[in-house]
């Protein structure tokens, strides 16, 4: 410890421009607030390389059976579940794939427990509770890079023989650096309010965690170009988007495209090779597990994006 006011870690800085914050306008708060989160999609490219890496190491994991665990305190934690819970709708996987995990449980989603980031105990009670194992990735999320929950899940996990993964907007501690697979730095800089992570962090981390999820989606054959084929029609929205898709891949009218939804069960995938290949379920099955579920290789290239 040290008797030093001034905290060694990036997120935790002042920013100078923004020190005479509580003396602007409306106007000019949000105009100093757009200049910092501005600065946030460069911060993000900046560790490009390791974000690839980890969609990488994703997508092995899942094609081995693995699962996908966020770990997190706080917002860190709030956006790491989240991302797990969007996965379903959008690209059509089993619940336990990708499980968002927070200090202080699903109570802490909603507010704040106190201590809960502190808690060793408990993560190392998440890991184990959930079986993690070889296959699996846990992502750990801290913007600090120093919350003791995440870097004790991130230990568990690795003693398990689990791939791991830090996400931080600061310099993370050597040893978390030298005993991840990837440490994947944000680095946006201070807050506009000092140490208010759910600021240029929070939005650099939702950035840098849509990209994981969605690379490796991408990867496993999720989307035919850019189309969510793989989507689960939950509300009338989703069910019209599926219906659209079939339309636009397939050329036929909205009522034939519902019919063969009902008849592929629902998938998007399905219906298109049902369609485009003249096959029956149980064959446009085969072809797709033949082809890892990569639809350009069986019905060819999807039409051109059309302008609205």
């Amino acid at each position: 410890m040290t008797d030093s006011f001034l905290d060694p870690r990036l997120t935790e800085r002042r920013n100078p421009r923004t020190a005479a914050i509580d003396r602007a306008s409306a106007l000019e708060i949000v105009d100093l607030i757009a200049a910092e989160d501005a600065t946030v999609p460069a911060a993000v490219a900046r560790a490009r390389a390791d974000i690839a890496r980890t969609i990488d190491l994703l997508e092995a994991a899942f094609r081995a059976g693995g699962r996908l665990f966020y770990v997190g305190a706080g917002t860190s934690g709030r956006l790491g579940v989240l991302d797990a819970a969007e996965c379903p709708p959008t690209f059509g996987t089993d619940p336990e794939m990708i499980t968002g995990i927070i200090a202080g449980g699903y109570k802490a989603i909603l507010r704040s427990v106190e201590g809960a980031e502190d808690d060793l105990n408990a993560a190392i009670d998440e890991m184990d509770g959930h079986r993690v194992r070889p296959h699996d990735v846990v992502i750990g999320i801290a913007a600090s890079g120093t919350t003791p929950f995440v870097q004790a899940a991130l230990g568990r996990a690795q003693a398990l023989g689990a791939r791991t993964v830090l996400v931080t907007c600061a310099e993370p501690p050597a040893a978390l650096r030298d005993t991840c697979d990837t440490c994947i730095v944000l680095r946006v800089g201070p807050e506009v309010v000092t140490g208010s992570t759910r600021m240029k962090a929070g939005t650099a981390t939702k950035l840098a965690l849509n990209m994981l999820t969605t690379g490796a989606m991408i990867r496993l054959g999720k989307t035919y170009g850019n189309l969510m084929v793989d989507l689960r029609a939950w509300n009338a929205k989703l069910a019209d988007r599926s219906e659209r898709i079939l339309m636009e891949t397939t050329g036929v009218l909205r009522e034939e495209a519902r019919r063969a939804l009902e008849a592929a069960e629902g998938s998007v995938k399905l219906a298109i090779v049902m369609l485009r290949r003249g096959a029956s379920q149980a064959e446009a099955q085969t072809l797709l597990e033949g082809h890892q579920g990569h639809l350009r290789a069986i019905v060819g290239d999807p039409p051109p994006v059309t302008s609205p």
